[in-house]
């Protein structure tokens, strides 16, 4: 199998089906439109058993004239709640939606895998399972979901790739170990007494509260965690008040956690609610607080990234490779991660000089359509190195 040339063949046709798909983007759990979308192509190349484990997900499963090793290979198809601001001839036609996270990008490439695997079956021993996946975006998840029904079932591997628009085009950014964080949410009322803005001393006043609290949790970090350990607490939302003359009887605080320790992860909670309860009581105002795990850290296989890391090296060559560090993003793909053998990877997808500088869940996101090509040849690269009949691992 010529990958470079099978690849630089397709290009044009995938660039096509990931601006179709970009222009009619579907929130998490609602993709059905994408998933129909997905499901004809597949059932146009052939040689695939396509199901459907959900109405909005896909999973085609090409299997090989010669018994062997089972290999899946995951893409997310959900978009994000966003008004898009680019301006282009595939702007998001769906008001307030819009891939801002290179979703896209994904399911398009692993099509292109799909429909080149699917000239090639004689060539393999074992089983490639595509899994294109509803509800990344939103937890509980579509992985999780997936796991459940059994989609990893007989697996022995499974990769996954991200789109990264702010690593650039030219670089594979491959992690042995923790890779991303787990995305925990949080939600605070604080209940206290409104009142006239001119006599506060009758009043119980949220937002002075509120952001006593603010500032304390920042202490939990700075102070009651190993200054070694990576935790982020990121207060993201606070709504409180009406107008200028009136103390709100109530404050609405929200925000996110990013650990990677489960230890550490799970004494973030007792660590907030201490210290809320104490401000909130000091200032005779009460609360209810709510914290929400979302998805558990990625952590990659280390022998999967391993092999990875040959397939970039063998098939791009070794200036691609970036040892990046761990990031503080959360991913689903975590679910998959726990079941079986994998790794997730990040493919550079930013270009300066294309003006494509934008940050993922961005309004102006946008890709290097190129790396589009590189996703591909990292896919093929594997599926030939672990299920080739010459392969070497």
């Amino acid at each position: 199998m010529n990958i470079t040339q099978l690849v630089t063949n397709i290009h044009p046709e995938v660039i096509n089906w990931r601006r179709e798909l970009h222009k009619k983007p579907e929130l998490s759990y609602n993709e059905f439109d994408t998933a129909n979308y997905v499901a004809d192509l597949l059932a146009q190349f052939g040689a695939y058993e396509i199901s459907r484990p959900t109405p909005n997900s896909v999973v085609a499963r090409l299997i090989g004239n010669k018994p062997g090793k089972v290999l899946a290979l995951r893409a997310d198809m959900d978009a994000l709640p966003l008004t898009e601001l680019n301006e282009c001839d595939y702007k998001s036609q769906h008001n307030g939606v819009m891939h801002a996270c290179g979703h896209d990008g994904h399911t398009a490439s692993l099509l292109g895998v799909a429909k080149i695997l699917s000239q090639h079956k004689d060539e393999l021993a074992g089983e490639v399972r595509l899994i294109f996946q509803h509800a990344e975006e939103t937890p509980p998840g579509g992985a999780k979901e997936l796991v459940d029904l059994g989609v990893l079932e007989n697996v022995d591997m499974i990769i996954g790739i991200h789109l990264w628009s702010t690593m650039p085009i030219g670089k594979v950014g491959v992690i042995g170990g923790a890779m991303m964080a787990a995305p925990d949410v949080f939600n605070l009322e604080i209940k206290g007494k409104g009142g006239h803005g001119g006599f506060p001393h009758q009043a119980i006043d949220t937002i002075t509260i509120g952001a006593q609290v603010v500032t304390n949790l920042q202490q939990i970090v700075a102070r009651q965690i190993n200054p070694l350990e990576p935790v982020v607490i990121s207060v993201t939302k606070f709504i409180s008040g009406t107008t200028h003359n009136i103390l709100p009887h109530t404050a609405e605080i929200a925000g996110t956690v990013r650990t990677f320790d489960n230890k550490v992860r799970h004494t973030i909670p007792e660590f907030m609610e201490r210290i809320i309860r104490g401000i909130t009581s000091a200032h005779g105002a009460d609360y209810a607080f709510n914290y929400t795990y979302g998805y558990d850290p990625v952590v990659n296989n280390h022998q999967v990234a391993n092999f990875v890391e040959e397939v970039v090296v063998d098939t791009l060559g070794s200036g691609w490779v970036d040892k990046m560090a761990p990031n503080m993003a959360g991913e689903d793909f975590s679910a998959y991660l726990a079941k079986v053998p994998g790794c997730f990877i990040f493919v550079g997808a930013g270009n300066e000089e294309k003006g494509i500088i934008h940050p993922h869940h961005h309004p102006r996101f946008n890709i290097d359509e190129d790396a589009l090509a590189v996703s591909m040849k990292i896919f093929l690269g594997a599926v030939t190195k672990y299920l080739g009949e010459n392969k070497c691992a």
